[in-house]
């Protein structure tokens, strides 16, 4: 493998960048931009304000700009979903259909005779852009970004123009297709709207289209070969030469290569310059040093400047050995991550993108898959600086091989994704597709026609970019295919018990010379917990694989598995993911692995699930608060001091008064010292593999009533602890008989708009069922209004109980409610809230 990857980088040569597609325009003709000089008309106008929406049909673009007897705008801004309220509604499928999107732009560009470019960072799933009535153009897609040129449309368009500019409309559509990829029957939802950034982009009349650096690393030690690649966009075929001046600036500011060179105007790309820089700063999760590239093209037109940011580093993958970067073994550990957030949907706003990808680098990740298709720049960019290597993949997911025009549609994602992303140091792995074998694919699950969509593929990412690797995620008939491949392990989820898990993966790392596990965990309900999470495991049978199978997904059928009839507690999901890292860290021919998900999100296919049509294998909810398990990875992967104790969320745990009771305590500090109710319960130190918790538990008694729990541990001199507090019920419950529900204490300093009501289930003798998982549906009437649809236990009208309690918010508005909770066979009970 390795000295086919050197024949590669060897033989390719620059015009291997001339396979990018030339039509339609390359988005990185916009991401270039640079500022002409003129603060009044930046080069780059985002459009976030002056928009309209109108969810469903009309007649065409005419009727957008003459629909006000017939249709009712709604004012939004960008960048805007509009699934953003109806992903995970418990009774309704979210829409999939047309949304309409209208604004009016002022055109100011500063350059003489420039290019009026309308730059798109994602809109889903299909687009049509209309510049003064008038077709733009269209995309198919829902994750690449594309670029059209309005220059000549909108000089027609003045005629239609307001006092804010000419009138410029999209339809989004995310109805179903069946040619177009992802499939409508992946595990997770299809959003609609302009999801991502929307920029007004001036260029001169000639610009650059691309600026590639492409980066090579014989050796770990060896100089770096840098070479500056570059496609050019002249739409007029101007023929007078042009002055190139280029600049490479080291991560520390100080310039390290200048040239300039006059060359006629070229067709394809070209390479621009090449030097070699012999110690060079090499990037890596540890030290993620970036060089940033500047490109000054002159020209009778206009002066620009494109500049990327890239970085050096050498990446090996050993035979069925570890993987190594820049000469060092390092253990992949990572998470995955969807577009998709409480209250956004997928149009998630940049500050929650920069504090999600925070949280993932702090829970320890030097690794992230982006699945299932090309993600925002911005997360990219924020993988490039915080330091986390990165599997982007092709949106093919679940879809068999469909017509020539599905065919295609992979070809055109595979050759964007790669032209888009390729200065990203971050990535590693460009996947070229997920669960392709799934049983229910249209047309049919082909292996043969499969097979060789993949090769192709396969073909296609080697020559647009020798220097890194392919991938792929369960397709075990195809499995040869890529450099790196991904089998389904699921062991202790969807099949067997996590016991069985290291054998899984040496069962596999035979069966491949490149070896990863992506996707692994467990769902759980936050706020759920168990006295006895592995209690379920006496039912599941060991010894036939560990791979999901089938429709295992479902919550019924087939052979026992914790996935259908665990607890799906925080307890069990923590007790997993201990088991699983502690086996990979004794694994020194391991790669690493990525555990499925960082955070919850919608599904149209998980109806029956606790949050209804939510995916909650995630460490983190959708509205990303950290659920337990974000601490049982932070003990084994995070190098600042903590210390956690299990159950910040568990207010009421049970058991027999004499009964020793379990502590655990999740830290990556060598010690830690207990103590309950003020005394102390002991020191223990850590082992990772002394399951569970590292060694890092404590039997102990608790008094009925009120506990306390403090931990204190010390790491590199830093002292850091932990406290949390509960009650101990020693009560026995039966049956759920009766609700109890009531308004909430407002936290301190919240303001009076919203209120929360907490509903409890007891039994016949008023003792509350702590084990109860009803599945409840909270209703409102009068002024108030339910904080619903958020994909989280605490904001979604139906749901089941954690720990025989379920919560929900509401808006006030102004006046008096009247809140219910009802269940089958248990009589329904109300709270009123009067106006304060």
């Amino acid at each position: 493998m390795h000295s086919r990857r050197q024949f590669l980088k060897a033989s390719i040569s620059a015009s291997a960048l001339s396979l990018l597609p030339r039509t339609p325009l390359l988005a990185s003709v916009a991401t270039l931009a640079d500022n002409p000089g003129n603060a009044s008309a930046p080069a780059v106008q985002l459009l976030s304000t002056g928009w309209e929406y109108l969810k469903g049909t009309l007649g065409g673009p005419w009727e957008v700009w003459h629909s006000k007897e017939v249709a009712v705008w709604q004012t939004v801004s960008m960048p805007h979903c509009f699934n953003a309220d109806d992903g995970c509604d418990p009774d309704t499928p979210y829409y999939q259909g047309n949304g309409w999107y209208r604004t009016h732009v002022a055109i100011n560009n500063p350059y003489p005779n420039g290019r009026t470019l309308l730059h798109f960072e994602g809109a889903g799933q299909a687009a049509e852009v209309y510049v003064g009535g008038k077709l733009a153009g269209k995309h198919v897609g829902g994750y690449d970004e594309f670029v059209f040129d309005i220059t000549d449309l909108a000089a027609q368009a003045v005629s239609t123009a307001n006092q804010s500019g000419i009138p410029i409309a999209v339809l989004c559509d995310n109805s179903r297709d069946l040619d177009r990829i992802p499939s409508d029957l992946s595990d997770f939802s299809l959003y609609g709207g302009l999801y991502r950034h929307v920029n007004l982009v001036y260029v001169p009349a000639v610009s650059l289209e691309t600026v590639h650096v492409r980066t090579h690393l014989a050796t770990p030690t060896s100089a770096a070969e840098i070479t500056v690649v570059a496609s050019l966009y002249n739409p007029s075929s101007t023929k007078n030469p042009l002055d190139l001046a280029i600049q490479i600036v080291d991560p520390s500011g100080n310039t390290i290569h200048n040239s300039n060179h006059t060359l006629q105007p070229w067709n394809d790309s070209t390479e621009l310059t090449s030097f070699k820089l012999d110690k060079p700063s090499l990037w890596s999760p540890a030290t993620p040093h970036l060089y940033e590239c500047r490109v000054t093209l002159k020209a009778a037109s206009g002066e620009y400047t494109a500049r990327e940011n890239f970085g050096i580093r050498h990446t090996e993958f050993v035979d069925h050995g570890p993987f190594k970067l820049n000469g060092e073994r390092l253990l992949l550990r990572g998470t995955h991550r969807h577009e998709d957030h409480a209250g956004y949907a997928a149009a998630v706003p940049d500050e929650i993108i920069d504090q999600e990808m925070q949280l993932i680098k702090e829970m320890g990740a030097n690794f992230i898959r982006l699945a299932h298709y090309q993600q925002s720049r911005r997360v990219l960019s924020l993988c490039d600086r915080l330091g986390i290597l990165v599997w982007e993949e092709v949106p093919w997911c679940r879809g068999g091989v469909g017509n020539d025009t599905f065919k295609q549609m992979c070809r055109d994602k595979l050759r964007t994704m790669i032209a888009q992303h390729y200065n990203h140091p971050s990535i590693l792995l460009w996947s070229l597709g997920n669960e392709d074998d799934w049983p229910t694919e249209y047309p049919s699950v082909n292996k043969q026609e499969i097979r060789a969509l993949f090769s192709e593929l396969n073909t296609l990412a080697h020559q647009l970019d020798p220097s890194r690797y392919t991938t792929m995620r369960r397709c075990d008939f195809a499995r040869d295919i890529t450099d790196v491949y991904s089998p389904s392990i699921w062991a202790g989820w969807y099949s067997g018990q996590y016991v069985e898990y290291q054998k899984s993966l040496e069962t596999e790392r035979d069966r491949v010379n490149h070896l990863f596990h992506a996707e692994w965990g467990a769902d759980s309900q936050a706020g759920r917990h168990s006295e006895d999470p592995d209690r379920v495991l006496a039912t599941v049978a060991t010894g036939h694989g560990t791979a999901e199978r089938g429709m295992d997904y479902l919550m019924t059928g087939g052979q026992a598995r914790v996935s259908k009839d665990g607890d799906w507690s925080e307890t069990y999901a923590c007790n997993l993911f201990d088991w699983y890292l502690k086996t990979q860290e004794t694994l020194p021919w391991f790669t690493g692995s990525a555990q499925w998900i960082f955070k919850d999100f919608t599904t149209p296919l998980r109806v029956e699930n606790p949050v209804p049509r939510m995916n909650q294998k995630g460490v983190a909810t959708r509205d990303m608060t950290k659920k337990e398990g974000y601490f049982v990875f932070q003990s084994y992967w995070a190098d600042k001091p903590m210390a956690h104790i299990y159950g910040h969320t568990w207010p009421v745990r049970w058991g027999k008064a004499d009964e020793q009771k379990m502590v655990k305590v999740y830290s990556n500090c060598p010690q830690a010292e207990l103590f309950v109710n003020g005394k102390s319960a002991g020191v223990k130190h850590r082992s990772s593999q002394d399951f569970p918790a590292a060694g890092l538990r404590w039997m102990t008694l608790f008094k009925p009533g009120r506990n306390t729990l403090r931990v204190v541990a010390q790491k590199d001199g830093v002292t850091v602890t932990d406290e949390i507090e509960f009650l101990y019920q020693t009560e026995q419950w039966g049956q759920p008989a009766v609700f109890k529900i009531a308004e909430l204490p407002p936290p301190t300093g919240a303001d009076n708009k919203t209120v929360t009501v907490e509903a409890k289930l007891y039994d016949a003798n008023g003792i509350q069922c702590l084990d109860a998982r009803n599945r409840v549906r909270f209703s409102i009437a009068g002024a108030g209004t339910l904080i619903d649809n958020l994909g989280t236990p605490w904001a979604s009208r139906v749901v089941e109980m954690c720990n025989g309690r379920a919560q929900i918010t509401f808006v006030r508005n102004d006046g008096s409610s009247v809140i219910g909770v009802a269940a089958p066979q248990i009589p329904p009970a109300f709270c009123t809230v009067n106006l304060s």
